[in-house]
C-alpha cells in the first residue's frame, strides 16, 4: 500500500536506496527517480508503462546543478531561467555527456526546471543528486494534482508519495526549447505564451510529435480520462444530440441548465484563467470516478493560459 507522508527524511531514504518516489510540484505531482541510477529511471517507465522515446524533466534546485547538467547555454535561456526559476517552465539544452541517455530518450538535449514548491526544494537541497521527474501517472492519463490522486494509481507499486498538498497551477510546465539557436515553444503549460514571449520576444509553435518528441507533452493523445471525453464549443448541442445518456460537464464560467447533466464542474465561477487551470485535472479526476457515458468539456477563450488549457483538452478529447 502506498504511504503518503510529509516526511522529507523519508523519501530523501527511498530515493537513496534507487526507488521511486511522488513528489509535489507547483504544477502535477510527479514521478521522481535519482538521474544517475539506472534502476531507478527504469522503474519510472515501467510504472508508467511510458515509451522509453518520451524523455524525461530533470528538477534541480540550483543554478549552480543547472551548470552540472548543460552546456552552451543560449542567452536567451538564461533570462528565461533568471525570469521565471523556480517556476512552471522547462529548458531544454544541449546535456553534458554526464547525463544519462536513459534520461532524455537517448537524445543529446536535457530538459530542466527548477519548480517552486516548498515541499520538493527543500528534497532537492538533501539529495546529492537531481530527479527525473515525469507526471505521477500510467502513461497517457490525467495527471494527478494531489497525493490521493498519485495513491490511486499506484496503490500497489510505489512506496510512498511526499505530500506537498494540491498543486497550485495545476497543469504541467510549459517547456521551451532552442532550435538554431532560435526558442522554440515545446508544450503549453503553466506559463503562458505571452509572458514568456514578453521576456524574450517571438517564440515558434512545434508542439507535435507524434515518433520522436523533443519534451514531454508532444503526443496527440494524453492527459486522458478512461471515461469518453469530448471537447466543444457549444455544449448545448451536443446535449440534445445524446438524450439519454449519462453526461458529466466541464464549463469554463457559466454553469449550464440541462436535464441531461448528471454532473457539472465550474472551473472558475470568476473566470480567472489561472483559477481554471489549477482546477481542471482534479475535475477531470472527479467526474472520471463517476461511470458517466461520456464528459464533454468546453472549449476556453484560447488566450492565455486558455490556450494551454484546450491544448490539454484537445489531447484529452483526441481518439
Amino acid at each position: 500500500m502506498t504511504l503518503i507522508s510529509t516526511d522529507i527524511s523519508k523519501a530523501v531514504a527511498l530515493l537513496d536506496q534507487e526507488k521511486n518516489v511522488a513528489i509535489p510540484t507547483e504544477t502535477v505531482y510527479g514521478l521522481a527517480g535519482n538521474i544517475y541510477s539506472e534502476k531507478a529511471i527504469k522503474g519510472i517507465f515501467e510504472l508508467k508503462k511510458r515509451p522509453l522515446f518520451n524523455p524525461l524533466i530533470v528538477h534541480i534546485h540550483s543554478m549552480k546543478q543547472l551548470d552540472e547538467l548543460a552546456k552552451h547555454i543560449p542567452d536567451k535561456a538564461k533570462v528565461l531561467a533568471n525570469n521565471f526559476w523556480p517556476g512552471a517552465l522547462t529548458i531544454i539544452l544541449p546535456k553534458k555527456a554526464t547525463v544519462p541517455d536513459l534520461v532524455t530518450g537517448g537524445k543529446h538535449t536535457v530538459a530542466i526546471r527548477m519548480p517552486d514548491h516548498p515541499v520538493i526544494l527543500s528534497l532537492l537541497s538533501a539529495l546529492n543528486y537531481p530527479l527525473a521527474a515525469p507526471s505521477a501517472n500510467p502513461f497517457g492519463a490525467i495527471s494527478p494534482t494531489n497525493a490521493v490522486h498519485v495513491a490511486h494509481y499506484f496503490s500497489d507499486s510505489l512506496p510512498m508519495v511526499l505530500d506537498g498538498g494540491a498543486c497550485t497551477k495545476g497543469i504541467e510546465s510549459t517547456i521551451i526549447g532552442f532550435e538554431n539557436n532560435h526558442p522554440v515553444l515545446y508544450r503549453l503549460g503553466a506559463i503562458s505564451v505571452e509572458a514568456i514571449e514578453k521576456v524574450i520576444g517571438k517564440i515558434s509553435l512545434k508542439n507535435k510529435n507524434e515518433t520522436n518528441p523533443e519534451a514531454p507533452g508532444m503526443l496527440a493523445k494524453h492527459y486522458a480520462p478512461a471515461t469518453t471525453t469530448f471537447l466543444k464549443s457549444n455544449i448545448e448541442a451536443f446535449l440534445q444530440q445524446h438524450t439519454g445518456k449519462s453526461i458529466g460537464v466541464v464549463v469554463f464560467q457559466n454553469r449550464i441548465e440541462s436535464p441531461a447533466i448528471k454532473h457539472q464542474e465550474i472551473l472558475s465561477q470568476e473566470g480567472h484563467l489561472e483559477e481554471a487551470a489549477s482546477n481542471l485535472y482534479a475535475a477531470l479526476h472527479r467526474l472520471d470516478s463517476m461511470n458517466l457515458d461520456f464528459i464533454v468539456a468546453e472549449k476556453l477563450p484560447d488566450t492565455g493560459l486558455g490556450k494551454s488549457i484546450n491544448d490539454r483538452l484537445e489531447r484529452a478529447t483526441k481518439r
